[in-house]
Formats: structure tokens, C-alpha cells, sequence
């Protein structure tokens, strides 16, 4: 798509009059006197989380933000391989691909040899790895994702819509009180009801709230971390230049006028620039009174030199320090009590934006955190289960801040030469963009094992499938309709687990296939975890999903000889599901090739409802399922 050549709008670039664009207005209704979970601030964390949450009608979601609308103008812009993967289980994953710019090639500039003062290409890269992804690495507006995330909340069976215009000014916990514990104090600052004072109860609250929140303050956890002085400015804009890879992200290091960073934004036509500024004193804070527009469109044009570039409209700009933090723990538990206060985000990490790693790190904090508080709230798990969201997601900030510390530094360091020996090579700068590509394409996360985790006894069964990271998708072929479809795909937002059974060499659905005799105890063992952990009123693969890839093509195998728990009668009609059963050869290629499925032996993969690999076990490990099971989920009546 293109847009934007008639100047800068916020919202949905298919309608045509920015007017049009416009979503209605804020909710003006009262907060209610108390609800099972209360989001702290409209940021990406906040609305995945909320989104998330309104999958389930049975769960009450109020989401509060202090801004008085929605978000038009983004902040964040770069989408993750991985994060993409969460959009498509959203289901909006293209719609985001075709309004996106997609980040394809990274070019590398550094002070030309013959002439110094000027700047020249040493290198272009490919910017994403081969089949890391079966998604891009895309530059969008934040403000545009939101939106979709507010759609999401909207359609969902719990629909919920923000209330904007409150300030929170007091977070109590009340350990003492079984079924409500924390106490929120709000104050509305919309004109109509300025200054009224409305108080909610909570079960759950998690504080989206950003770097100053006020939630982590009121449970007493502080941000620990540095500046590494350093300033940079960075503005969105619509420009006419001669730089010759305006249209491809850029990193340039140039000899004396500082780094820059062009990423280019979607539409065709809008660029943001990253613009290093002078390195700060010890202790100086950037005075950004002193920053202006016309400052940073000229310290763009000393780096890109001998370019130049004629900005024309500017549609957004900041300036920012560069500084790592990361909060002390992700929630409010101590030695003897549970938590029930949670913080995500930027509220407990903090880092530079270079690396885009903000918004895809914060939407992973409450990916992980959401389904967990929705099976402790629908019964599903014990409350011993949220302890895990700090222990998993902590350990990911860590990795981030020390990742970024580097990146900052080598990025910000003036490029080595004669002059300067003690300056970072750009070509070292390039090799380790590369070596952490993985990284920050959002998929080298892996959690360490607990009960949502094994220890890797059977890895070897799915070598391409690492427990503790996220299912590796592929192409596969869906028996019922011959579709060629990812087999990550069918993993959706909903809060299901998945347990995937892929056949050996000698199971064809036959007497002695032991998918079928998978299937058998899955349906019908009353120890099975299906039977214990699945309400009697519920669809058969309510909790857990099963699904089944087998060896052969899809033309020699028979719709008719699916076990019944792969054609499950669902709804209140009783029709049957005819998507859980795939050939893994499609389009010339076979999954178990390309995720090192073993093809003798075959194997069962049990998936978490965040996509990630939670054990691996053999076919007929029947003691496997049941001993993972009964350590997460609860028995249903």
C-alpha cells in the first residue's frame, strides 16, 4: 500500500477522508465498583492483555488509561518475526502485513576511505534469516496496532472498551480479603467529571503504566539501572533526498557528525530518522527546550553527507536519553503471599528504541501473563501458576537490557580509524547485528524449565521444535479441504493448550496406528487429561487441542478413517470440526524435514497456550501427558 504522499494522517489509510478515520468517542461511563482484572494504562502491554482477556465472557476486564483517547500518533514502529506470530493468532497478522513496510535489507554506511568527511556503503545484509519466520520484520505505526488490538477487545465474547481519563492515584492489597485484595483510587480528569474521586476492587491488577507507573511504586518496586548518556533524537517524516537507500534501513556512522539510524516507515513515503545528539556529562539530563526540529533536520544533513535531505512535513518527533533499567520483580509477591499485582512493559524495563525491542518485549510480557490469569479465574489452574509470570519473564528482561547496553554502545561510538583507534570498526558493528539477529526478531526467547517447562528428556524426538521456545511453524496440508496452511497457525489467542501428535513411519490411521490409539485414551480413558480437566458442558477440545500430522500425502489419505476426537462434534448443532488433521507434505517440502520431527518413531509435542514448546514425548507415553497435565491444570466437575 501507499499513502500518506498528500501529507501526514493518523488512523486507517483505506478510508479516504481523514475525517472519516475518526473512531467514536471515548467511553464516559463510571468504573465499576469491582472487577476481576483492572489494566493499568492503554499502551501495547495493556491492550494484548485486554484482548486477550476478552476471549472469555466469563472474566470481568476493565482497562484504564490516563490519556483522554485513543493513541494516533506512534511512539514504537518496529513489529518482531515473533510478535507477527502473535498478530496471526489475533488474526490480524495480514492485515498489519499489508499496511506495513517490511524491513527486507539493512545497509551499513561508514566514513568513506578516500574522504572521510563524507559517508559511503560498505554493505547491504539480508535482515531476517531464512525460515527463522513464516512472518516479516515490519515497520508500522504503533498507534495502528493498537487500533487492531482495540477491534480485537471490541468483537471479543467479553467485549471491553477503554475509559480513558483517569489518573490513578492510590493501589492498596488487602491479603486478608479472599475475594477482592487490591484497592484502586482513580481520579477522572475529563471536563465533564474533573476531579471525581471513583474507587474499584480488584482480584487482579497489572500495571501497564509505563516507566514512571504509579502501580509499581504503590507496591513498593523501583527501577534499577543507568544512563549511558547518550542523546538522540527521533522524528517521522515526509522528505525529498538524494540518499540513495532511503527506502532500506540504514545504519551509518559517520567520522565527526555522529550515527544515524533511517528506518524507512510504511506508506512509501514517510522516513524516521534516529539522529545521535551530543554525549551528555555525568549526571546531565537532556534539556530538550534546547532541541528543536530545525536542529535535528541539520544534524541529519552533516551525517549524510555529501547527501542531503529537504524535510517537508514532520509528523511526529521526540527526544530521549539512552538508559537501561529493569525493576526488582514483575509483581507483588513475597515469601508468604501470592501475587496480585503484576507489572509489564515498560514499567519494569526499560531500554533504547534502536533495536525495537520496546513495544515486542512488552506485548510478550502480558502474552505470557494472560493466559495464566485466565485459567486461575475460570478455574482452569491453581494460583500457584501465576508465580511463573515473573520467574519466565524477568529472566527475558535481563537478556534484553544486557543486549541493548551493547547494541547502544557500539551504535553510539564514533566509527575506528587512525584517529581514533579506540572507536568501535563498523564492520564488528555488522557482524554483531547479525550474530543477534535471532534476538531481536523475538524468537531466541526460552524459557527455563518448571512445571510449564520439561526438561528435554525426549527433545531429541522434534530436534527442530527446542522445548521452552515457540512452536517453529511450517506449511502442512489439511486433509479435509486440501489446503496448504501453517500448522502454527491453527494456534490461536484463545487460551487453549495443544497437544499435537505427529505419526511415526507405520501409523496410517489404521488398527495398529497408534494415533488412533492416542486418540482412544485421549477420548475415552477416564484418567486421560481431557476427561479430567474438561468441563462436561464444554466442547471436547475446549481445554486442550488435539491435533494430528501424519507422513503421508494428503490424496492417500481417508477423511473417513479420522478418529472421532480429530472430527470432534462441537456447538449446539453437533457439526463436526474437520481442521485437526494435516499430511505433512505441502508444496513439495515435508514438516518433519524441516523441523527435525523424527519420521520412524514420530512424536507427541505438547504446546502452551502462548505458542510455546512446553514437552516432548513419544506417541505412546501415556504417563507423560497425564504427569504434565495434572501439574498445571485442575480437575473439572
Amino acid at each position: 500500500m501507499q499513502f500518506y504522499q498528500d501529507g501526514f494522517h493518523p488512523g486507517d489509510p483505506r478510508i479516504s477522508h481523514p475525517a472519516d478515520r475518526v473512531i467514536a468517542p471515548p467511553l464516559k461511563q463510571p468504573l465499576p465498583k469491582r472487577v476481576d482484572v483492572m489494566i493499568v494504562g492503554c499502551g501495547p502491554a495493556g491492550l494484548n492483555l485486554a484482548a486477550q482477556l476478552s476471549k472469555f465472557a466469563s472474566i470481568s476486564t476493565c482497562i484504564v488509561e490516563q490519556k483522554d483517547d485513543r493513541l494516533l500518533v506512534g511512539q514504537a514502529d518496529g513489529i518482531a518475526c515473533r510478535t507477527m506470530e502473535m498478530f496471526e493468532a489475533y488474526d490480524f497478522a495480514d492485515h498489519i502485513k499489508q499496511e506495513a513496510y517490511w524491513v527486507n535489507e539493512t545497509a551499513f554506511w561508514k566514513p568513506d576511505a578516500e574522504q572521510p568527511e563524507q559517508i559511503a556503503r560498505s554493505s547491504k545484509i539480508q535482515d531476517v534469516e531464512d525460515d527463522l519466520s513464516e512472518m516479516p520484520h515490519v515497520i508500522i505505526n504503533q498507534a495502528r496496532v493498537h487500533d487492531a488490538f482495540l477491534e480485537v477487545m471490541r468483537h471479543g465474547s467479553r467485549k471491553i472498551e477503554p475509559h480513558y481519563s483517569r489518573q490513578l492515584l492510590d493501589l492498596t492489597v488487602n491479603h486478608n480479603d479472599a475475594d477482592y485484595p487490591v484497592t484502586l483510587t482513580f481520579e477522572r480528569l475529563d471536563s465533564q467529571h474533573l476531579g471525581v474521586i471513583e474507587t474499584v476492587k480488584a482480584k487482579y491488577v497489572v500495571g501497564c503504566d509505563g516507566a514512571r507507573s504509579t502501580v509499581r511504586k504503590s507496591i513498593g518496586r523501583e527501577l534499577v539501572g543507568d544512563s549511558i548518556n547518550q542523546a538522540w533524537g527521533v522524528m517521522d517524516v515526509l522528505a525529498t533526498t538524494d540518499f540513495p537507500d532511503i527506502r532500506l534501513k540504514s545504519a551509518i556512522h559517520s567520522s565527526n557528525e555522529g550515527n544515524m539510524l533511517i528506518i524507512p516507515r510504511e506508506g512509501g513515503y514517510m522516513v524516521r530518522l534516529y539522529i545521535e545528539l551530543d554525549k551528555l556529562k555525568n549526571n546531565e539530563r537532556l534539556s530538550k527546550q534546547n532541541i528543536t526540529t530545525d536542529y535535528l533536520i541539520a544534524a541529519a544533513n552533516r551525517i549524510l553527507q555529501p547527501y542531503t535531505i529537504d524535510v517537508k512535513e514532520i509528523a511526529w518527533w521526540s527526544v530521549y536519553e539512552i538508559g537501561q533499567r529493569l525493576t526488582t520483580a514483575f509483581d507483588d509477591s513475597d515469601e508468604t503471599h501470592l501475587p496480585h499485582v503484576f507489572l509489564a512493559g515498560d514499567a519494569c524495563h526499560t531500554h533504547s528504541p534502536k533495536a525495537g525491542q520496546g513495544l515486542n518485549t512488552s506485548v510478550n510480557d502480558t502474552w505470557n501473563l494472560g493466559w495464566k490469569l485466565a485459567h486461575v479465574l475460570t478455574g482452569r489452574a491453581n494460583t500457584e501458576l501465576l508465580k511463573s509470570y515473573s520467574f519466565e519473564r524477568q529472566t527475558v528482561a535481563q537478556q534484553l537490557i544486557d543486549f541493548d547496553r551493547e547494541f547502544s554502545k557500539m551504535f553510539s561510538a564514533k566509527p575506528k580509524s587512525a584517529t581514533n583507534p579506540e572507536g568501535v570498526d563498523p564492520a564488528e558493528f555488522q557482524k554483531y547485528f547479525v550474530q543477534f539477529g535471532r534476538f531481536t526478531a523475538g524468537t531466541a526467547i526460552h524459557y527455563p524449565p518448571s512445571d510449564l517447562v520439561s526438561t528435554g528428556q525426549y527433545q531429541h524426538l522434534a530436534a527442530g521444535q527446542t522445548i521452552g521456545m515457540r512452536f517453529h511453524s511450517a506449511k502442512v496440508t489439511r486433509l479435509a479441504d486440501a489446503k496448504p496452511v501453517h500448522l502454527g497457525h491453527s494456534l490461536k489467542a484463545d487460551g487453549r493448550w495443544h497437544l499435537i501428535a505427529f505419526a511415526g513411519q507405520q501409523d496410517t490411521m489404521g488398527d495398529q496406528c497408534r494415533i488412533n490409539a492416542l486418540c482412544d485414551f485421549l477420548q475415552n480413558d477416564t484418567t486421560s487429561p481431557i476427561a479430567r480437566v474438561t468441563p462436561k458442558e464444554a466442547d471436547l477440545d475446549a481445554i486442550i487441542n488435539v491435533q494430528a500430522v501424519f507422513q503421508a500425502k494428503h490424496r492417500d489419505m481417508n477423511v473417513d478413517s479420522v478418529h472421532p476426537l480429530l472430527q470432534p462434534a462441537k456447538g449446539p448443532y453437533g457439526l463436526k470440526d474437520y481442521e485437526k488433521v494435516y499430511s505433512a507434505v505441502c508444496e513439495g517440502k515435508s514438516f518433519y524435514d524441516q523441523r527435525g520431527i523424527d519420521k520412524a518413531n514420530g512424536c507427541i509435542i505438547l504446546v502452551r497456550p502462548d505458542q510455546y514448546v512446553a514437552d516432548i514425548l513419544p506417541l505412546d507415553d501415556y504417563k507423560g501427558i497425564k504427569d504434565f497435565f495434572e501439574k498445571v491444570l485442575t480437575t473439572q466437575s
